[in-house]
């Protein structure tokens, strides 16, 4: 496997990408309320993207129909856009990407819609808690598993579990690059960090079990115990002393 090194002239353009990705992330994360619909989010998302004379990461990505991915309640990952309708209470993952000028940025956030639930409460904070973590365990000489270690403990430590299916991965001027990054693992093991890897880091955390399912639209993960799920992500580089998380608002 050999993990792409990015140059400080890549680095800048993934900064620029990257800051773009927050941009919208937390535009959309702003609009999230009761009566809006996930198509319109996802519209916000497209009409935002486009006014950066960017393009969406995940549209047509393999098939994918959306500018982003917005996955609710006991959905993982890779939720549809269209006419669901927030309700309060409601758990809100939001997952996009943008391309420009070469480079793919990619970050998420899960929002709580009026929730009150401190279950859900806990696992959100967990999840939240738990890519925190992997953030700080990122450094030149860690192995990649320090990372995956440390978003397994602090969400079990919670008494939340992490998805074990998808994983982080790398990125660049691809959107999926090598290492891919799990969620779960023993420390000291896998790839050597080292400055000028680019990292999406992404832990996703159930608040019952690990194990999802994959709707019959391909696309939609959700949890097979039907409790919530939550989903956090940045994409981070590594850099001398420590990390850079770039995508960062």
């Amino acid at each position: 496997m050999k993990i792409p090194l990015k140059s400080a002239s890549e680095l800048e353009g993934m900064r620029v990408s990257c800051r773009m990705t927050a941009e919208v992330l937390s535009c959309v994360a702003a609009a999230v309320q009761p009566g809006v619909a996930t198509g319109e989010l996802d519209e916000l998302a497209k009409k935002m993207i486009a006014d950066m004379r960017a393009r969406p990461s995940f549209l047509g990505y393999r098939g994918y129909p959306a500018a982003m991915c917005i996955s609710v309640n006991d959905e993982v990952i890779h939720g549809i856009p269209g006419q669901r309708v927030i309700m309060p209470g409601d758990v809100v993952s939001l997952d996009v990407g943008v391309f420009y000028n070469g480079f793919h940025g990619d970050s998420a956030t899960t929002v709580m819609v009026g929730v009150t639930d401190p279950d859900v409460i806990r696992l959100v904070e967990a999840t939240r808690r738990a890519l925190s973590a992997a953030l700080d365990a990122v450094r030149p000489g860690a192995r990649l598993s320090d990372v995956s270690h440390a978003i397994e403990t602090t969400a079990k430590a919670s008494g939340c579990s992490v998805v074990r299916e998808f994983v982080g991965h790398g990125i660049g001027r691809e959107l999926h690059e090598d290492p891919q990054v799990p969620n779960f693992g023993a420390a000291g093991r896998g790839p050597m960090l080292r400055s000028g890897m680019t990292l999406a880091i992404e832990p996703m955390v159930n608040l019952g079990r690990p194990e999802v399912s994959v709707l019959d639209d391909k696309w939609t993960v959700v949890t097979r115990d039907g409790l919530p799920s939550a989903h956090f992500e940045h994409t981070v580089a590594v850099v001398e002393g420590g990390v850079e998380v770039l995508s960062a608002v």
